[in-house]
């Protein structure tokens, strides 16, 4: 019997990857059809895969043309495979002509003509083709437009910069540049938000009335009430409203939250998250907590919930500027945990994130909101564990796909709840109405 195996997405399968399966099958007896796992195409740079594992697992099924189907996860898994299942032919379509020749020493290679004109990319860009205004200011602003280049179906067609120097970081790119907000709402069907946190309320609102979809970063507003009627404005108005928190959206933190609600270290009592920089500021920069807070929050509120009995907000405050924090401590306390955030623009700590818990703990190193590995540690050493997840672009391309195909398929994919949006909002409403302890003022 001559076994052959294939790998490929087939990511909304399609009558080339029916030629190629079929094809494949006819150079044997045995088919297996390998499927990449979610994790491993984004490794691989494929961030913009529409089906989620198992619906792409069933359309090659449903072909009848696989004996065997299997996952593909990790680098490498070919020559394992071949060996595992005595495999003879490795095939795989002709645009891979020569990428896998030093497959030739465990079995033979054979590469399959495609069939021209179909295009899983082309068929996701004409599904999805989202033209995207970007408002705000900063490096990040600059980030989101080249992480753009990267997502099939986004396109930023004009942008709102608060400054000419910014304006000069685009000017070889084919964009408008919007003489106002007005204008920048004509030119797109949504928009992502970096403006300073204290117009975001009024932006998102005017983007909501105007019909547009919505990424913000966080915090959408600095008043638990506006976030509610943001929210409620968006549903009316059947758009897609998304809190931009990159970490949200990184491999590693999603991998860890799932390894935590497996219990891997049990219940946990103690969350530690510490996000800090030195960053020189003036009237337009963000305080500390509108900058880093949301950030910190994120692990306590996605882990514990928002159901905290009480908190205490301790805060370095500029004696010119009282709601100008150069520092802020939040201590949360819940039924059977408590949590702690420091957040500062301008005092400098180590960025970890540690979680405690009844049999172990997580470690995450600085910089732990753009991390690309963990570890969870145990009593017996010998127990502890490392994990490693590629981290591509901060966690933006990830967020700009989610955003993507949230607006494609009418229901909001974000990976932050309306609840955590809203707690945030509260936190913020709470430091601006001064319901905090002054530790010091300069």
């Amino acid at each position: 019997m001559i076994k052959v195996i294939t790998y490929g997405t087939y990511d909304l399968f399609h009558y080339g990857h029916q030629r190629l399966l079929e094809r494949a099958k006819d150079l044997g007896d045995y088919l297996i059809v390998g499927v990449t796992a979610d994790d491993f195409d984004k490794q691989r740079g494929k961030i913009n895969v529409k089906q989620s594992l198992m619906e792409r697992i069933e359309s090659v099924r449903a072909t009848g043309l696989a004996d065997e189907i299997i996952i593909e996860e990790y680098e490498g898994q070919k020559i394992d495979d071949i060996k595992r299942y005595d495999v003879d032919i490795f095939t795989v379509g002709s645009d891979w002509v020569g990428h896998f020749d030093y497959l030739k020493e465990y079995c033979d290679v054979v590469y399959l003509e495609r069939t021209e004109g179909v295009s899983s990319s082309d068929l996701r860009s004409k599904n999805r083709s989202v033209n995207l205004g970007l408002v705000g200011e900063g490096n990040i602003l600059k980030k989101f437009f080249d992480e753009s280049k990267f997502v099939n179906g986004i396109e930023v067609n004009a942008i709102l910069a608060d400054n000419e120097e910014e304006k000069k970081c685009y000017e070889n790119e084919n964009l408008t540049f919007a003489r106002d907000y007005d204008e920048l709402l004509g030119l797109v069907d949504a928009v992502y938000i970096i403006s300073h946190p204290s117009k975001h309320y009024t932006q998102i609102k005017e983007a909501l009335n105007q019909k547009k979809h919505v990424l913000c970063e966080s915090p959408f507003a600095l008043k638990e009430s506006e976030c509610e009627e943001l929210e409620q404005l968006a549903i009316k108005n059947d758009l897609i409203l998304m809190d931009s928190i990159k970490t949200a959206y990184s491999t590693a933190y999603n991998r860890l939250l799932l390894i935590l609600k497996g219990g891997n270290i049990g219940d946990v009592y103690s969350i530690d998250a510490t996000c800090t920089s030195l960053r020189e500021y003036d009237d337009n920069s963000w305080n500390s907590i509108t900058a880093w807070a949301p950030t910190a929050l994120l692990p306590i509120f996605q882990i514990l919930g928002v159901d905290y009995k009480n908190k205490t907000i301790n805060s370095l405050i500029l004696e010119d500027k009282p709601n100008f924090d150069l520092f802020t401590k939040i201590d949360f306390q819940y039924d059977n945990a408590v949590a702690s955030i420091k957040v500062a623009n301008s005092v400098k700590s180590e960025g970890e994130l540690v979680i405690s818990g009844s049999e172990g703990y997580a470690y995450v190193p600085a910089p732990w909101w753009k991390t690309d590995y963990f570890e969870l540690r145990y009593e017996n050493q010998e127990e502890n564990k490392k994990y490693f997840y590629q981290l591509d672009g901060e966690g933006i391309r990830y967020e700009l796909v989610a955003f993507a195909k949230s607006i494609e398929l009418g229901k909001n994919n974000a990976y932050i709840d309306f609840e955590v949006s809203r707690e945030i909002c509260k936190i913020m409403e709470d430091f601006e109405n001064n319901d905090l302890n002054i530790i010091k003022k300069y």
